[in-house]
């Protein structure tokens, strides 16, 4: 079946599957320990590079580290843009729905809609750290697709209610527009129907935001107790049992995704293999800086993933 011929949440949906399969195999493939693909391999760390490593390398097609913030500035938009838009739609869909498990639908696009990453942490950096236009233009499609793809299935419909909304305002005025009476009840009603996945899921992101959100601290902390070309080996919480703690606990945050799913969405699927395989194979390398750098650094320390890898 054609595209043109298949409705628009369809196209959506496999369009974003496509996206991030064609993102996760080239780093599934550069992971591989096959001495041909060191090419591969090397490219990858070079797109992803940032700051002092690509400081000490060609700077031909790099572009200002701290457009890194750029990053932050569209993953909020784009995310309080949505979930705004999602929440008016499921807000106007209430006294339509007349099923519990409707309820539960539409929000459990909302609880995922919600939430993308939340780094707490601010780059240490200097007025000549670089950063691969590669690298800056795959986070600005991660930030797009990722909530995206959390909401995949209703994004459609909710973009033809806003569009809907605006049409009518420009065509009617404010005056002439239908005053919405909102009631607390009825907003927070989608909420009470949320299903036992749902919860767990939101028990799960927790548990990543929390210890994400002590890692990041502590990595903060250590940049502003040691000079700035100084390195320390950073200790305390998941820092004991993996070098990458933060790295780890982001793929927490994602796996509630899918537990608050019930695993049946390939989309986030897609997604969580992304987000598993990019930060494990970053996780890696700097796995590998740190054993170089300390001699002293544990032993007992994985990458990311604890036991595994």
């Amino acid at each position: 079946m054609l595209l043109h011929d298949q409705p628009m949440e369809e196209v959506l949906v496999q369009i974003l599957r496509a996206a991030w399969l064609a993102a996760t195999l080239p780093i599934v493939i550069a992971s591989l320990p096959i001495p041909n693909l060191s090419f591969l391999r090397r490219t990858l760390i070079g797109f992803a590079g940032r700051g002092k490593i690509m400081q000490s390398s060609s700077q031909k097609f790099t572009i200002p580290q701290r457009l890194f913030l750029h990053f932050y500035a569209v993953a909020f938009l784009w995310t309080t843009l949505l979930l705004v838009a999602t929440w008016a739609y499921a807000y106007s869909m209430v006294p339509l729905v007349a099923e519990p498990f409707s309820y539960s639908t539409i929000t459990s696009f909302l609880t995922g809609g919600s939430t993308i990453r939340t780094d707490s942490y601010k780059l240490r950096q200097s007025p000549s750290a670089r950063m691969h236009v590669i690298g800056y233009l795959t986070g600005l499609f991660f930030y797009i697709a990722a909530p995206l793809s959390l909401c995949g299935d209703c994004a459609v419909e909710v973009f033809n209610f806003v569009a809907n909304l605006v049409t009518e305002f420009i065509v009617k005025g404010k005056n002439q527009m239908q005053v919405t009476e909102f009631e607390i009840f009825q907003i927070l009603n989608p909420l009470f129907r949320l299903g036992w996945k749902h919860w767990i899921g939101t028990a799960v992101f927790l548990w990543g935001w929390i210890h994400q959100y002590h890692c990041h601290k502590i990595l903060g902390s250590l940049r502003h107790s040691t000079q700035a070309e100084e390195y320390v080996i950073p200790q305390g919480d998941w820092f004991e049992i993996v070098s990458s703690p933060h790295y780890l606990s982001e793929i927490v945050i994602y796996a509630s995704f899918v537990v608050a799913t019930g695993g049946s969405n390939l989309t986030i699927w897609l997604l969580f293999a992304f987000v598993v395989a990019n930060l494990s194979f970053a996780a890696v390398e700097t796995h590998k800086w740190y054993r170089q750098k300390f001699e002293d650094y544990p032993t007992s320390r994985f990458a990311i993933i604890p036991f595994l890898l």
